[in-house]
């Protein structure tokens, strides 16, 4: 037990330690904290009042963040089964950060959600024995099951093998491996279920049809992949660890293809909603081409197709795929596309029009805007410094009878040198 201690101490130590630079970014990200607490307070004390919700469109973008989100943390297994399943050595190294990534999204999962509930002291209600928990009955309930599950099996994979590594020990594969390969089932069950959540709604046209489940894993696998391209070459700039190309590479070459699948169910559903152009369609309708002066969501929609086309065509040029001068951008692009067509472009026109045919827009309140933005910068942070310390047990920096070393001197962008 002292040891575990010892290297819960070590890592947090050495997670708050670095140059210049890195204290500047986690400085921007504490930026945003004043504004998160003050909404928190406001709609605590106020309720959902205060946020841009009503009758007609009662989920907005924190449920928007919320099903995003997961698709982000079921991606990491796009590093993890390689890795483990098919041995790719180049990935077994940085598996255990797309797991804390997968951590620092499902707590991400849990604020959006806790926001939108309005009323979190209620959450005892579903409490088992406390309360009723409806399962198997309520699909809300296997939510509740899967993502908690995962976030549990993410955090025994990552800080086991993290700590084996720092004590310098040898992983126990009989008891390790198991749990690897139950974590990757469990993270195509995370995005099924929440696909679940909204094409089991009969009453919302826009979303009920059997692809959805399909369409969020292949988005979650082009999303996820993207960020952690992003994040890798952050780690391999500014950091002892380095990360191969050849991994970056394999991360690209999903990515692409992934995003490829997300864009023929998007037209494969668009072609089915609009061809026959019934009632059923007025909510593509309205998010494609507006309704009678209503469209607040069409341009957005609409830039994302564009962000999301053109990026995969560009990466379908390997040259271009594999010029890491020009793909942090092209990954940046998607993301933030993806984000928006699965957010704006999918949950919020799910209300519009509502079952009785009322057209009514959405637009989020200041309030929402502070936690939401707040929620983000809390789950980048925790990724940040979970990462961190990661790295140091990885490189040997951080070790069982060691000192963990406080900053890479040669390093400009840690040890604060020119940064």
């Amino acid at each position: 037990m002292g040891r575990f201690i010892r290297f819960v101490i070590d890592c947090t130590t050495y997670s708050l330690k670095g140059g210049r630079l890195y204290y500047g970014w986690l400085l921007f990200l504490l930026f945003f904290m004043p504004f998160w607490l003050f909404g928190w307070y406001e709609q605590l004390s106020k309720g959902l009042v205060v946020t841009g919700l009503h009758d007609q469109v009662s989920w907005g973008v924190y449920l928007s963040n919320f099903v995003f989100l997961v698709g982000v943390a079921a991606a990491a297994v796009t590093v993890v089964f390689p890795a483990y399943a098919y041995g790719r050595r180049e990935l077994k190294k940085v598996a255990v950060i797309g797991e804390m990534l997968a951590i620092s999204a499902v707590t991400m999962c849990m604020l959006f959600v806790i926001a939108h509930m309005g009323r979190p002291d209620r959450l005892w209600h579903i409490i088992p024995v406390i309360g009723i928990f409806n399962w198997p009955n309520s699909m809300l309930t296997w939510d509740v099951v899967v993502l908690n599950g995962y976030l549990l099996l993410n955090f025994y994979c990552a800080f086991y093998y993290l700590y084996k590594r720092y004590v310098g020990e040898e992983v126990n594969y009989s008891l390790f491996m198991p749990v690897v390969y139950v974590a990757m089932v469990w993270a195509l069950s995370i995005h099924t279920v929440t696909a679940f959540l909204l094409n089991t709604m009969p009453a919302r046209p826009l979303w009920f049809h059997s692809i959805m489940p399909i369409k969020f894993i292949s988005t979650a696998f082009a999303s996820g992949p993207a960020l952690m391209i992003l994040a890798f070459f952050v780690i391999r700039r500014y950091t002892r660890l380095k990360i191969g190309d050849d991994a970056i590479n394999f991360m690209s070459q999903v990515f692409v293809w992934c995003l490829g699948i997300a864009l023929f169910l998007l037209l494969s559903e668009v072609v089915t909603e609009l061809y026959p152009a019934t009632e059923h369609s007025y909510s593509l309708q309205y998010l494609m081409f507006g309704w009678h002066g209503l469209g607040k969501l069409t341009p957005w929609w609409w830039f994302a197709i564009i962000l999301m086309v053109s990026t995969f065509i560009l990466l379908l040029f390997p040259n271009i795929r594999k010029n890491h001068t020009i793909l942090p951008y092209i990954c940046g692009a998607a993301f933030f596309g993806i984000w928006i067509e699965k957010g704006m472009g999918l949950v919020i026109p799910g209300f519009i029009p509502s079952p009785i045919g009322e057209f009514t827009e959405y637009t989020p309140s200041w309030i929402e805007i502070f936690i939401s933005s707040g929620n983000w910068a809390f789950g980048i942070l925790m990724f940040t410094l979970l990462t961190k310390g990661t790295i140091g047990v990885i490189t040997g920096e951080v070790r069982y009878g060691g000192q963990a070393v406080e900053a890479v001197e040669e390093d400009p962008g840690l040890s604060g040198e020119g940064a």
